[in-house]
């Protein structure tokens, strides 16, 4: 595609850029709130909390602070040591927790759009039909629960009551299930009626007309003519949608006792440790900055009329 190298230029930097603020920021606001990393150690005397602090050089002044960790991230790309996990570096938690956090995130997205563009689909071309009717009521439903309100409801059905799932754990597809399934459905009912609304669109068009008067089937218009604009609506909400289903899965891990990188963040955030907290909102960060450039190169491949030049 032309025009592929000035974007992926202009990304870059508009990337860098906006990693290097939220940092600052990040750095700042968890600096300024109240409190510290080791202000709820029990029976430590002030000499031990200063040696302490000492070590992770919680005794220098913020801007000293500030320039030298942002130097050893930038140099050798380390968040540094926890503070309060004893000798484990950022940089390892992450490594642990990373895996499984986006493969929980992956299957949920998958779900979504599996389940959201067939529906909507099915919705568009049954208009105001029963069926119509009941799917649109589903996703209206499902946009109302939160997921963790579906994950207690879930877990009391088809763990308790039908014994089919574990409640709990990592390591297998069963236990991946359902934390999947209850991540994952708020956004199939949002890209459900989406997909709805840009179908409906798409079959008011010229050209679907033509492609019917010309003896085509419902399903090959459909397929290889409606379905490729009707996507362009669902494509651009994927951005958000990543954005909630990684801040999701912050609260279902922590339900579903799965060991990713939300349980670590939460306790980072509760107990001041700095490094940690500062690592997950990068790494969660620079997800959301990868999934909006793969989002707005989307659009070049399903609308032919978006230069990517121009993005």
């Amino acid at each position: 595609m032309r025009g592929i190298g000035s974007f992926a230029i202009r990304r870059a930097v508009w990337i860098v850029t906006t990693l290097w603020v939220v940092y600052t920021l990040s750095f700042i606001l968890m600096r300024l709130v109240p409190g510290g990393p080791f202000d709820e150690e029990r029976n430590v005397p002030a000499e031990i909390k200063h040696n302490i602090e000492a070590r992770y050089r919680l005794d220098q002044p913020m801007y000293v602070q500030y320039g030298e960790h942002l130097w050893l991230l930038v140099r050798h790309g380390d968040f540094g040591l926890s503070y309060k996990l004893g000798d484990y570096s950022v940089n390892g938690v992450i490594a642990e927790g990373f895996p499984v956090s986006v493969s929980l995130g992956i299957f949920a997205l998958v779900f979504a759009l599996t389940l959201g563009t067939t529906a909507g689909v099915v919705s568009a071309v049954r208009r105001h039909s029963l069926l119509d009717n009941s799917l649109m009521g589903a996703a209206t439903l499902g946009i109302a629960v939160p997921n963790f309100v579906l994950a207690s409801l879930a877990i009391v059905l088809f763990v308790f009551q039908l014994k089919l799932l574990p409640a709990a754990g990592w390591g297998s597809l069963r236990q991946l299930f359902l934390p999947a399934v209850c991540l994952g459905a708020p956004y199939a009912a949002y890209i459900a009626r989406l997909t709805r609304t840009g179908m409906l669109e798409v079959l008011g068009r010229d050209f679907i007309r033509t492609a019917f008067a010309k003896g085509l089937s419902e399903r090959r218009v459909i397929v290889r003519h409606a379905l490729r604009g009707a996507l362009v609506p669902v494509v651009s909400y994927l951005g958000p949608a990543t954005a909630g289903i990684l801040t999701g899965s912050l609260v279902l891990e922590n339900i579903f006792a799965i060991p990713g990188m939300g349980s670590h963040f939460i306790e980072a955030a509760l107990q001041r440790d700095y490094t940690m907290a500062m690592g997950m909102v990068m790494v969660y960060t620079f997800l959301l900055l990868m999934m909006n450039t793969f989002v707005d190169l989307s659009y070049a491949v399903l609308d032919p009329r978006v230069s990517i030049g121009k993005l």
